[in-house]
């Protein structure tokens, strides 16, 4: 991370971490399999062991193997694995899948809520099928107006092949 952005140049996408988070990237790292799964980005609100009486804001950003998916074919395929993890944490679908688009990047976005007391929790999981990977963004927050700010954070790379020659 430097300047507060996160890049990737191999899948092309930046995230401008928002101000005072904390990276937790090498712990959930741990476990994962290299060319298989990995996370690619942690952050949250604050340490994710420091008790609030606020939703902890976080944004994980991950890549998978498609290979770990037979028989995936489309973007919205992820969703079927993806809905039975969120809702097995208790989370309940609040709008099935539905393409949408950061910038020019086609994306499929599925969001759910959690109830947890006297707050509820927002999630917003967006996915792209992408060199051969599952790549799932997923935002966590205290409103689904916080998690669209989160994701107004996601800055896709117009390809190199898109960007018009100089004369």
């Amino acid at each position: 991370m430097n300047d507060g952005v996160y890049r990737n140049p191999f899948f092309g996408f930046s995230y401008k971490a928002p101000y005072g988070w904390v990276d937790r990237t090498q712990d959930m790292q741990q476990g994962g399999e290299p060319g298989k799964s990995m996370v690619l980005l942690a952050m949250f609100e604050r340490p994710p062991e420091a008790a609030g009486d606020t939703v902890n804001s976080a944004v994980i950003i991950a890549a998978e193997s498609v290979a770990l998916y037979p028989g995936l074919k489309t973007t919205a395929d992820y969703f079927a694995p993806l809905t039975e993890l969120t809702t097995s944490k208790g989370f309940k679908v609040v709008n099935e899948p539905y393409e949408y688009s950061v910038g020019t990047k086609p994306l499929v976005r599925g969001d759910f809520s959690k109830e947890m007391g006297k707050l509820t929790m927002y999630q917003a999981s967006l996915v792209a099928l992408q060199k051969g990977y599952v790549l799932s963004f997923s935002f966590v927050a205290g409103s689904s107006e916080e998690v669209d700010q989160l994701i107004e954070k996601l800055v896709f790379a117009v390809p190199r092949a898109a960007v018009a020659p100089k004369k």
